[in-house]
């Protein structure tokens, strides 16, 4: 996901028994193992003179464990009082082989009662439904004043308008038959089946996702569409959906660089998990949202004015196809695995189409803003504990400090060990659910390093990295006099630190690095046998800390 401002924006057991000191976070989900949602299907009707929807789910269940007697969906309850009054959702029945079962439904849970199960045993229930959708599902008119349909269920918005397991660890294969005016086109996650005109000025479509994806990547987008199949990738189809006013436009805005992304990412990283990619205009997100096969932009995104920017936007949400949605994060404290992936790997495209220096101005604007968001919130970290508030999942940190992690990792393992680490890391949970100890782990099987107090002081230490420090020469010792401390009010970091000694018509500078180890000030001689022209902290971009470095 990029949420923007300016215009930028499972569980799989495993035991990691040869690391130590493994990342490891908190999500208080009730999550259950006992139960595997494999296949959704929602059959749903829209209609253009209410905001109703009727729907019909069939949700099949492989049950895991003996005698399990209930099944735990989230559904957002009907709201009976203030500003949300009657909108929600009412069940009005649940069938299990073609017999009706008993139900409650509260505080936007769906308890569901079945007879024991057995061991491996599969169930279709079919949820009966209906009801105004309070959110993840918008339901209002474009900029052009058209009535749309557009789903937008980041981070666990998918319950107010689909019974699901709302939670990254549960990822299934889903259907979308949709019924609406003839006028519309619709557009979902996976391959288009059918669309077939039914009579009564209504038309059914249906689309299927072959590919398990977690709930908040089930994407459904009705409007009056202009569609563009652009081109393939390893066969399969890259498609543009824009509004029909704006043809001519979002075709060109979506045109690049979605080909390039998807060769750079398939070939550094892995397969391409989906069966389509399609770029779709939307009314429901503000900047971009990473469904699976199917990624939806905000309604200004098709602006030529400002068309770079949006495609820094496009590349992001590519990304995310590779981390978020084929290896998605066990748990919300981890989405680090998301968020921070998507963000270093726009990068790496940058540095791969653009060059260098573009890279390294990326990456100086992403510290800037981990900066930024650090006067205000001093104590944060990367993987968290804050579900209490899931607007709050997501932060700048997560997005450009787990980005700047990765780079550090890269510069401390080597290009080839970080690139053998994540493609292994993808193959392993490809199509599944990964943490951060998992990422760790494969880290450090690619690089032979024990990378614990990397992760631990990058992830989970509260705070960022401050240096404050002088430079001198000193002629008659012919050395460079470096003093350095940490000065930030957390943690001490165990860090290398690269000095760039820069002299006179010479662009490259000679690097020496120290190691900073407390807290303390530290004093460090370096031979020189002339007086440089400069000297500074981290001249090749590859430290996340902000510096006050001066000369003495």
């Amino acid at each position: 996901m990029h949420r923007i401002t300016t215009l930028c924006r499972y569980i799989i057991a495993a035991t990691l028994c040869c690391c130590t000191a493994l990342v490891s976070a908190k999500d208080n989900y009730p999550k259950n193992p006992d139960i595997d949602i494999v296949h959704y299907v929602f059959e749903l009707s829209l209609t253009e003179q209410s905001d109703t929807i009727t729907g019909k789910a069939t949700v099949e269940i492989l049950f895991r464990k003996q005698g399990t007697a209930q099944v735990r969906l989230d559904l957002r309850s009907l709201v009976e009082a203030g500003s949300m009054r009657g909108k929600g959702m009412m069940v009005d029945s649940i069938v299990l082989k073609n017999e009706p079962v008993q139900y409650r439904h509260a505080n936007d849970v769906l308890w569901i009662n079945c007879p024991p199960s057995a061991v491996s045993q599969k169930s279709a229930f079919i949820i009966y439904y209906h009801g105004i959708p309070a959110t993840g599902l918008h339901i209002k008119p474009n900029k052009f004043g058209d009535k749309t349909f557009f789903s937008d269920n980041w981070p666990n918005l998918t319950r107010n308008w689909l019974p699901v397991i709302d939670h990254p660890y549960d990822k299934a294969t889903c259907e979308f038959i949709v019924t609406a005016p003839e006028r519309y086109a619709v557009v979902s996650n996976g391959l288009k089946l059918e669309e077939s005109s039914i009579g009564n000025h209504l038309k059914r479509t249906h689309w299927k996702q072959s590919v398990p994806i977690a709930s908040w990547l089930y994407v459904l987008g009705v409007a009056e569409f202009a569609v563009q199949y652009l081109d393939t990738f390893e066969g399969k189809s890259i498609e543009t959906w824009v509004m029909r006013q704006e043809r001519d436009s979002g075709f060109y805005v979506f045109s690049e660089p979605t080909k390039e992304a998807l060769r750079f990412f398939s070939d550094y990283i892995g397969p391409f998990a989906y069966e389509k990619l399609a770029n779709i205009q939307s009314n429901s997100v503000s900047g971009g949202m990473e469904a699976a096969s199917a990624i939806l932009y905000a309604q200004n995104s098709v602006s030529l004015a400002s068309v770079h920017n949006w495609r820094h936007v496009v590349v992001h949400e590519i990304a995310h196809q590779w981390f978020g949605n084929a290896v998605t994060e066990a748990d919300w404290d981890d989405v680090w695995l998301s968020e921070g992936f998507a963000t270093y790997f726009t990068d790496m495209f940058v540095e791969h189409a653009a060059g260098k220096d573009a890279f390294i101005n990326s990456l100086k604007q992403e510290r800037k803003r981990v900066f930024q968001h650090h006067k205000s919130f001093p104590a944060y970290s990367v993987v968290h504990e804050n579900l209490q508030d899931m607007s709050e999942v997501t932060s700048v940190q997560t997005y450009y400090k787990g980005a700047w992690i990765l780079h550090m990792l890269r510069n401390r393992i080597g290009n080839s060990a970080f690139q053998q680490g994540i493609r292994n890391y993808y193959k392993k949970y490809f199509n599944s659910n990964a943490t951060t100890s998992h990422f760790q782990y494969e880290m450090e099987q690619a690089s032979g390093e024990d990378l614990s107090g990397f992760f631990h002081q990058w992830l989970v230490q509260k705070g960022n990295l401050l240096l404050n420090g002088t430079w001198q020469y000193a002629s008659r010792t012919k050395e460079i006099i470096v003093t350095l401390q940490q000065v930030q009010p957390t943690e001490a970091y165990d860090i290398p630190v690269e000095i760039g000694i820069f002299n006179e018509k010479q662009g490259i500078p000679e690097i020496h690095t120290i190691r900073l180890t407390d807290k303390s000030a530290m004093q460090f001689h370096i031979p020189a046998g002339r007086q440089p022209q400069t000297v500074e902290i981290d001249p090749r971009v590859v430290l996340l800390s902000e510096n006050t470095f001066t000369k003495k």
